[in-house]
């Protein structure tokens, strides 16, 4: 059995449960495989002084099992909003002991980094020190957002030199990272998986009146029921989507997720005067999660860059079209009208979007039959496939 150390700081924890969810639900469907041994390490980081919303993370065990998998949590020191260029430096000085122990006790095959900034530079240098292959994976944000920062583009594309092998969570996102001088070659499309039989069209009739007596919010069968899964950070968009309700009539709104824009999006719901049919949902159960998905006419999100989003694939799973920003993969999935639309970002192109998959609504099962493709075992069965071409 090959042995591969993931280094991701994107993975749940008991303080921060929905986490990197979709990171853990890939390594371990992996681990499950039998053919690859995994050894995760899961930095965090913390300020000098680890007070507020950073003191729970502070005392977290330095290793856990999540998921069946061991979790090892190094620390590193991370100056909050101004220290981005030094993380991955930071991250890697933090892993490399743990790494060489790792390495003494059960030899490493492969160093795998499951984001690409900080996690793929630090992964670089991990590998480097102990001689070992490397893979990357880019997922949307990573190469958007940090690729156009010059010190990070520069820490990226030395570490894409690096590396044996490249993922992409889309072809959008594959041809972003050449056009950053990438080496193409190296890339492979690696599409998000997804758990079938908790997410899948749920039928019961009772659905939208169980949801609203255990969330208090009120979702009626005779009106258009939306909901918009991301972090609440202003480029998810959910500001366009809440501006959008006043031309959609009677529609609710539930926003899943939690973020800091939260109070600007609640000042803004009130203005707007849709306050009343906006809920905020936070962070929900993944039990939950299918059931609101299910209950939605519509998944809204007017997001500002994605490389192929889990809600939108999640989302029609549920049987319930998407209503998107063309932007990253959501060609690759929002490809017909069953699917949903692809919209400006502007609260009018959202509105105009999402009326029309209202006054047209696709069969259930004909949105869910357009995620047949996706699972956590093909997830897995390729992940081991792309492993095995980078170690050769």
């Amino acid at each position: 059995m090959k042995h591969v150390l993931v280094l991701s700081t994107l993975y749940p924890n008991p303080v921060n449960p929905r986490f990197g969810t979709f990171v853990a639900r890939s390594i371990e469907a992996l681990a499950k495989r039998g053919d690859w041994r995994v050894s995760v390490v899961s930095p965090i980081g913390l300020p000098p002084l680890a007070l507020g919303r950073y003191r729970p993370l502070a005392e977290l065990p330095e290793v856990g099992v999540e998921g069946g998998i061991t979790v090892h949590r190094p620390r590193f020191t991370l100056i909050p909003r101004i220290g981005a260029r030094r993380n991955a430096a930071a991250i890697a000085r933090a892993v490399l002991p743990l790494a060489r122990r790792l390495h003494a006790a059960t030899p490493i095959d492969l160093v795998d980094a499951q984001f690409f900034f900080p996690d793929g530079p630090a992964a670089a240098e991990v590998a480097g020190a102990l001689g070992l292959p490397l893979s990357i994976k880019a997922r949307g944000s990573d190469i958007a957002f940090w690729g156009t920062r010059d010190f990070a583009r520069a820490q990226m594309l030395a570490a894409a030199r690096q590396a044996r092998g490249l993922l992409a969570v889309s072809r959008d996102l594959a041809r972003q990272m050449a056009m950053m001088g990438m080496e193409a070659g190296k890339i492979t499309v690696h599409y998000t998986g997804l758990d079938r039989d908790r997410f899948r069209p749920y039928e019961h009739t009772q659905l939208r009146r169980q949801l609203s007596e255990e969330l208090g919010f009120a979702m009626p069968d005779n009106a258009p029921l939306l909901a918009c899964v991301g972090a609440l950070i202003e480029r998810k968009g959910q500001g366009i989507a809440i501006q959008a309700l006043k031309a959609i009539p009677g529609a609710r709104l539930v926003l899943v997720g939690k973020g800091e824009d939260e109070g600007r999006l609640r000042a803004l719901a009130a203005s707007e005067g849709v306050a009343e049919r906006v809920f905020f949902a936070g962070s929900l159960d993944h039990d939950v999660m299918p059931l609101i998905l299910s209950a939605a006419d519509v998944m809204v999100l007017p997001t500002v860059a994605e490389g192929l989003a889990n809600a939108w694939v999640e989302s029609l799973a549920c049987g319930t079209p998407v209503v998107t920003s063309d932007v990253g993969g959501a060609r690759e999935l929002i490809n017909s009208e069953t699917a949903g639309r692809l919209v400006a970002r502007t609260p009018a192109a959202v509105a105009a979007g999402i009326n029309a998959v209202l006054n047209n609504p696709p069969a259930r099962e004909a949105v869910a039959a357009l995620t047949e493709g996706f699972s956590w075992d093909a997830n897995a069965a390729a992940l081991a496939a792309h492993y095995e071409r980078v170690v050769g």
